[in-house]
């Protein structure tokens, strides 16, 4: 396998996946447990249960609506069907239709129309089966390096993410940049306090003045609920980990976007226009960035944790990256690779970094996560009002 290279799916709209998944996605919260259900009963099938999809309105309803349009037209899903309620304000024809558009089988059912619970289960199986069936003829084929987009996320950070783990996550970050690849790089609340110095590495002006923009909304939020930002972070386990203030954190958490130019700001869950280190406005709740990240068109993530997190996603690989050792040997089950070794070892960060691309590469190309492994499909979307 080149280095230059990842052996992926070639899908219809020119995009290229790192995996193959047949979907069953709920349209609605009122449509999760029968989604969820059929996934249970056809083996080969992933689902992404939510609590969203109703009583949502304006930018709030576009938002989800979006990134569930997003995860459906995904390059890591093979084949889609989208189970809808029939009367909620996401459509699951809509979904479909998304999906449809990349090119891929896509196939939609309301619960409301189909006989209730049983009629929908028993279409719903047949469906994905059948989509199941089709997705196993696809053949993986090599991929040039610059089309992967490699999501960065930490959680459970503690005070050796800034030293090793988040470092090295950097150089692979700019080896993938120098490959021709883009590098996403969320989390707004741990930018907080190191946003200048991502400022002074913006590519343009215009996107400087984007990241001022997108970290001052998210602090004018917080206080206009009455609350602030540093209540909620570092949180717990992060100060228990010794890491003492919010921005000691970012600048741990900061240092994972490397040492390239920041060419875009993103918003939650949009795709990069352009090739390099992005930013995107996500919150630190890892399970709603990952969401985010994922919508946004990454096909592997890299995640790293001190304190120690098991969480995947349903459709994106998850290297879990150890800050140090202690919490690799005790959940070695959960991590893929141990950034210990750069303190333990003397092992140089550079060198670590060359392999969490490798590893990154190897996961693009087919080989399993302990998250996958583990059936860790842990999804959430962030929300930008109240439900009505």
């Amino acid at each position: 396998m080149s280095s230059t290279q990842f052996a992926g799916f070639r899908r219809p709209d020119g995009s290229a996946g790192t995996r193959n998944h047949v979907l069953v996605l709920p349209a609605v919260v009122c449509a999760s447990g029968v989604a969820q259900r059929i996934a249970q009963r056809v083996p080969g099938t992933v689902t992404a249960v939510h609590q969203h999809g109703c009583s949502q309105i304006g930018a709030d309803k576009d938002q989800t609506q979006a990134v569930l349009a997003a995860l459906a037209a995904h390059p890591n899903v093979g084949a889609v069907l989208v189970v809808g309620l029939g009367c909620a304000t996401v459509a699951a024809d809509d979904l479909a239709a998304a999906a449809a558009a990349a090119g891929k089988p896509a196939a939609a059912l309301c619960i409301e129309q189909c006989g209730g619970t049983p009629g929908t289960l028993a279409a719903g199986a047949r469906i994905a089966e059948g989509f199941v069936h089709e997705c196993a003829a696809a053949q993986r084929a090599q991929v040039p390096l610059a089309e992967l987009v490699l999501g960065t996320n930490c959680g459970g950070s503690d005070a050796f993410s800034g030293l090793t783990a988040n470092p090295a996550i950097g150089v692979a970050a700019d080896l993938l940049v120098a490959a021709g690849g883009t590098v996403v790089m969320a989390e707004t609340t741990e930018m907080i306090g190191a946003e200048h110095l991502l400022a002074a590495r913006c590519a343009e002006p215009a996107v400087a003045e984007q990241l001022f923009a997108m970290v001052r909304r998210t602090e004018e939020a917080t206080i206009a609920r009455g609350a602030e930002v540093r209540g909620a972070n570092p949180a717990r386990g992060n100060l228990e980990g010794g890491i003492s203030t919010l921005e000691e954190k970012s600048l741990g958490c900061i240092q994972k976007g490397g040492s390239t130019p920041v060419r875009e700001v993103l918003g939650y869950g949009q795709r990069p226009s352009q090739r390099g280190l992005v930013l995107m406005d996500t919150p630190g709740h890892d399970i709603e960035s990952l969401a985010g990240i994922a919508a946004g068109g990454c096909q592997v993530i890299v995640f790293s944790t001190g304190r120690g997190s098991p969480v995947g996603f349903p459709i994106v690989p998850v290297i879990k990256i150890a800050t140090h050792s202690v919490l690799y040997e005790r959940m070695s089950d959960d991590m893929d690779l141990n950034a210990g070794v750069i303190i333990e070892d003397r092992v140089p960060v550079g060198e670590f970094g060359r392999v969490i691309l490798e590893r990154v590469v190897s996961v693009a190309s087919g080989e399993l996560t302990c998250a996958e492994r583990h059936g860790h499909h842990e999804f959430g979307l962030t929300r930008l009002g109240p439900s009505l």
